[in-house]
């Protein structure tokens, strides 16, 4: 259902479609009219639903509903005025066609991507009359915007947004959207920076106290680390002592003694661990695309041991990790909803209260990447493992612990899937004390 608030004399109205949530402005209405837009949101998204009615083509969906399924450009069309087809109808079309077929992180990314080309080109931009002088433009603006810790972007995030775009573009070609091939002959990136192999913490403190690296430098060491196998286990341990939930541990283990990544993990089933076969299998979405593909991984008998003590105490249904239902304290399993903590914030409790509602306790079901993001975070809050940035350093520390044994790179393929000839040559790497060793009974 739509959903309205009001923030200062303006009104706003929410919605979902195919997952994911549009808002836009209804204006300074009075609450009946308000009201009475997000009833017609709620009856043009049902016809939707129900294919009595269909999104016509180049036309998003918060267009579309906004002006009560008959949008501008569906009238110019009408009065047979040529169609200009916008950047921002581009977006939403190819979006919306591909929801369904793509991973929300997939879609997320996209979505983050048009948001930059919109706001260097933007929403009214003529998709079609798209140039290389426009593309290159939009580069040149991106190698001098900041990303994530204040760091420049580098060549490859920028190359990846423009593939993503000639993805698009070769899509709306087939749709008639658009016409002829991607304009990109001729493009110029600036030069890419090759990413730190990757590293122990031994190595990395060395390199921190040996000073001259800035904070987006040090912040890309540490996302390079992966722990040695008794480093490993002694993190392990302190996620068992000081998570606040069952499964964060045992999601951890998991990811540290199988090397899946943290959306494969979230989408694990009770019945993907098999005790008797002793294997554990992986949901996949990467490596084939447009397919859903599995691969197993060997259960290993100390992750036998901690997955059999957490199903005794699993909550139910068919979600491997997942909360209990209510979590207290939380935005989305908490008993109540509506606390408001903005500048608007009423002074008296009894005012405060006034906004306050029990809801339905949250079914159960897979966890959101914040969540899983969070808890490990808080778990690991004020250690000396708080420099571990995500589950990622699960993956990257069990394929350099089976490296450094000497495991068969195909085996290692197989159990950790999907890589790119990027990473692997990252991994390919063995501990720099074996290294030493192996060379020292060459040359002694």
């Amino acid at each position: 259902m739509a959903s309205l608030q009001q923030k200062g004399n303006g009104w706003y109205c929410q919605f979902l479609h195919h997952g994911k949530r549009h808002t836009f402005a209804v204006g300074s209405v009075a609450p009946e009219e308000a009201k009475a837009k997000a009833a017609q949101v709620d009856y043009l998204l049902l016809r939707l639903r129900q294919r009595l009615i269909e999104l016509p083509p180049g036309v998003g969906i918060v267009e579309f509903v906004r002006n009560d399924g008959r949008p501008p450009a569906i009238a110019a069309v009408a009065e047979g005025e040529p169609k200009a087809l916008t950047l921002v109808s581009f977006r939403d079309r190819y979006l919306d066609t591909h929801r369904e077929s793509l991973e929300p992180r997939t879609i997320e990314g996209m979505g983050l991507l048009f948001k930059h080309l919109l706001g260097a080109l933007g929403e009214r931009f003529p998709i079609r009359e798209l140039k290389l002088a426009n593309l290159q433009g939009y580069v040149d603006a991106r190698a001098k915007a900041k990303g994530m810790g204040g760091k420049r972007l580098s060549a490859a995030t920028i190359r990846k947004e423009v593939v993503t775009l000639r993805t698009a573009w070769n899509w709306g070609a087939k749709m008639g959207l658009v016409e002829g091939r991607f304009p990109y002959d001729g493009l110029r990136y600036p030069k890419m920076v090759e990413k730190p192999p990757f590293m122990t913490r031994a190595e990395i403190e060395r390199l921190v106290a040996a000073g001259g690296l800035t904070s987006p430098q040090v912040a890309e060491l540490w996302h390079a680390l992966y722990l040695k196998a008794d480093e490993m286990e002694e993190a392990l341990e302190h996620v068992r002592r000081h998570a606040n939930h069952p499964w964060i541990h045992a999601m951890a283990c998991t990811a540290a003694y199988t090397g899946a990544r943290r959306s494969e993990l979230m989408r694990m089933r009770v019945s993907d661990v098999d005790f008797a076969g002793r294997t554990v299998l992986i949901r996949e979405k990467k490596r084939v695309r447009g397919k859903h593909t599995t691969r197993r991984v060997p259960l290993t008998g100390r992750l036998a041991g901690v997955l059999r003590e957490y199903l005794e105490g699993h909550p139910g249904g068919n979600v491997l990790f997942c909360h209990a239902g209510e979590v207290g304290r939380s935005k989305k399993r908490s008993r109540t909803t509506g606390h408001r903590g903005d500048a608007g914030r009423p002074g008296t409790a009894a005012a405060r209260l006034a906004t306050v509602h029990r809801r339905e306790e949250p079914p159960l079901g897979m966890l959101t990447e914040d969540e899983a993001h969070d808890h490990l975070r808080r778990a690991l809050s004020g250690s000396r493992w708080s420099v571990i940035r995500g589950w990622h350093v699960w993956r990257h520390s069990f394929v350099s612990a089976c490296a450094s044994k000497g495991v068969d790179q195909r085996l290692l393929q197989g159990w950790c899937g999907h890589m790119t000839a990027e990473v692997a040559a990252r991994y390919a790497h063995l501990y720099p004390s074996v290294q030493a060793d192996a060379l020292g009974d060459v040359f002694g």
